[in-house]
């Protein structure tokens, strides 16, 4: 039974998780930085020295909880971008160091990868099916035809959905990472529709040909809301607007996804069983998903998402994705980049 060690430190978390060929999870553990807090964003230098001083401890803890030893590990997994350059070399070349002392394969995802192919480890989900990667960094609509091989139908034109969602947090004063906060005040709406009709904000892209996203204008629209309030925004004014802005990033979501979704059972007819996936930090939107079960429903296609503590970045489905490639043979030299910036899609450009 093969097991694989994984290391994930492309943002502000410091990961490192083992799995095994037959889909159990050995170890998991994250460790979310608490030291931006304070800026209300992620601050690169901070991050990449955090992970510094973590990442040896959790490789150690993890094979402790494991039980295992390097020797009875069968490879390396690492994420090589996209992501914070600093915070991925600091994982990269912890999981170099392991590979050649200890003679390891290793193996280079794509973060995007690991996301794309968690649902694979927590369910049946054969290839090829529909993706909605949604994070605080990405928002892609891509079809998933096996490890490496990505179609992807629609692409953000700015901004991502997560940083929307960071965005609209800030400019009304709560906590860091925005999502969470948010869909948390959000719930204290006690009028949907007054709220909406209070404070309207746009929907871009919505009706409009093609899968792609736009989220700027809306985080524009949200800042021109505050800027008319008083500093000391009442709660229930943060509850409203945050009502009224889930509900239009669920409409521009639904209507991109269920395009894609139309493209996607035409691109492949006569499948046993089409499945659009939903995954990412912002997967785990209650509302979102809601909207989005709906729409699978409607189509008589399987919905599937991965568990909420997988929908965040973690080092599983970096181990997930190393296996997955493992299985296939698709290893890395010990000389492999790094990418600030790596699209799933085989034809967009790499950058180093």
């Amino acid at each position: 039974m093969k097991k694989v060690l994984g290391i994930e430190t492309s943002c502000d978390e410091t990961a490192v998780a083992i799995v095994t060929e037959d889909k159990k999870i050995l170890a998991n553990l994250v460790l979310s930085q608490q030291e931006h807090l304070a800026f209300g964003g992620v601050v690169p230098e901070i991050a990449a020295r955090a992970h510094l001083n973590h990442i040896d401890t959790l490789v150690r803890e993890a094979l402790q909880e494991s039980g295992l030893r390097f020797q009875e590990l069968d490879a390396i997994a690492v994420t090589a971008g996209p992501g914070l350059i600093g915070g991925v070399l600091v994982g990269v070349m912890t999981a170099k160091a392991i590979a050649a002392v200890h003679n390891l394969p290793l193996i280079a995802v794509n973060h995007l990868e690991g996301h794309a192919l968690t649902v694979r480890l927590t369910e049946d989900v054969p290839f090829p099916y529909l993706l909605l990667l949604a994070s605080g960094g990405h928002c892609q609509l891509l079809v998933v035809e096996g490890v490496g091989k990505y179609k992807r139908l629609g692409t953000t034109l700015d901004d991502a959905a997560g940083e929307a969602f960071d965005k609209t947090a800030k400019l009304l004063g709560l906590s860091y990472p925005g999502g969470p906060a948010v869909e948390k005040i959000a719930k204290e709406c006690t009028d949907s529709a007054a709220a909406l009709a209070k404070y309207p904000l746009p929907t871009p892209m919505v009706g409009k040909a093609g899968c792609d996203f736009s989220f700027s204008g809306l985080k524009t629209a949200v800042k021109r809301i505050v800027d008319r309030l008083p500093a000391d925004i009442e709660r229930r004014d943060a509850a409203d607007i945050c009502c009224s802005f889930q509900h239009s990033v669920a409409q521009m979501v639904n209507d991109r996804t269920e395009r894609a979704l139309k493209k996607y059972l035409s691109l492949y007819p006569g499948q046993k069983s089409p499945t659009l996936v939903v995954a990412g930090g912002v997967a785990a939107n209650q509302m979102l998903r809601q909207g989005l079960e709906k729409i699978s429903a409607r189509h008589y296609v399987r919905f599937a998402a991965p568990p909420l503590n997988l929908c965040t970045d973690n080092a599983a489905m970096i181990a997930w994705a190393g296996m997955e490639r493992l299985l296939l043979g698709m290893t890395d030299a010990v000389d492999f980049p790094v990418y600030p910036r790596w699209p799933l899609d085989a034809d967009a450009v790499r950058e180093h």
